[in-house]
């Protein structure tokens, strides 16, 4: 089996390789920015490991020899599935490496929002020392946390956040009743934007999950709300969030993840004062980023010795 690395921004891949070597995988490594760089660094190969280069129907027209994609992260928006299901190509991701990592991450933001720490720590050091230096603060405990998406890591999330806050509420119409904890009151939608003080997003970026957080949603919102989203880029307006930020809807917004990334710096959301951002890195410890390239990968070796990659995303055609 020969395999190729698109892309990836991690410092190295010597874990990849060393696990490759041992399995007797044949690996090459790119840096791929579009699909005819895929196309062109990939000859010979049956195997695909990606991270933000583009995977779909032109890449598998051009390659049919390629027999399996896997993706680093839980998402898989990079790979088109439909286009790999078309063209008998299985997908892989790695859904569970860094879940306590990504809720642990969303509630610091939701409480540094609340808690208004990034705002005193630039008065202090801009000179001011005073409490009252961050504005009016809520009582975290008399607040409501709504949550978009109650997967693995949105059940983390419901889980940390039950004693700090008064009510967790969550929105997914794909869970069952059973499957909502007990501490986690189910509520639609819409409902949830008017009920929540701080809304935590958790959802997959789809067909029916992109540009989801838009005006109609925001403008249920109670006025200064929190909106935090350690998900995908491509949930929320942007256009929109701001506007929501300077029409009262919301106090403050969290963002790990942009529509563009990296933002241009001189960009309305990476400027706003009540903006808090980080590169995404929710993801990011050391022990889920080995984690995370470890499964990535394996799943490669797995599909190269039993037919099928451990964590499967699309079933492609037996080899």
């Amino acid at each position: 089996m020969k395999v190729l690395i698109t892309d990836y921004d991690f410092p190295d891949v010597d874990l990849e390789l060393a696990l490759y070597k041992e399995a007797g995988v044949e690996v090459v490594t790119a840096q791929c920015r579009t699909e005819e760089e895929v196309i062109a660094a990939s000859a010979g190969c049956q195997g695909l490991l990606v991270q933000y280069a583009p995977v779909n129907a032109k890449v598998f027209a051009a390659r049919p020899e390629i027999r399996i994609a896997s993706r680093y992260g839980a998402g898989f928006d990079t790979i088109n599935t439909a286009d790999a299901a078309a063209h008998g190509v299985w997908v892989a991701n790695s859904p569970d490496y860094g879940v306590g990592e990504v809720a642990t991450h969303a509630l610091a933001m939701a409480l540094d929002l609340i808690r208004n720490i990034t705002v005193y720590d630039r008065a202090v050091k801009a000179g001011e020392w005073h409490y009252t230096t961050a504005g009016i603060i809520p009582r975290a405990s008399d607040l409501t946390i709504g949550i978009i998406g109650l997967g693995r890591i949105g059940k983390r999330m419901a889980h940390i956040s039950r004693n700090l806050f008064k009510r967790v509420i969550a929105y997914d119409p794909y869970i069952i009743d059973g499957d909502f904890p007990a501490y986690v009151e189910r509520v639609g939608r819409e409902e949830l934007f008017r009920q929540a003080h701080v809304v935590s997003l958790h959802t997959p970026l789809n067909d029916e999950t992109r540009n989801m957080i838009d005006a109609s949603l925001l403008d249920l919102l109670q006025a200064q709300s929190y909106l935090v989203n350690s998900a995908r880029g491509g949930l929320v307006k942007i256009d929109d969030l701001l506007a929501a930020l300077e029409n009262g809807k919301l106090k403050g917004a969290a963002l790990d993840v942009l529509p563009v990334e990296p933002p241009q710096t001189a960009s309305a959301i990476v400027q706003h004062p009540r903006v808090l951002l980080s590169p995404h890195a929710a993801f990011f410890s050391d022990v889920a980023a080995r984690e995370l390239r470890r499964k990535a990968a394996k799943n490669l070796i797995d599909w190269d010795r039993t037919g099928r990659p451990s964590y499967v995303v699309v079933q492609g055609k037996n080899k």
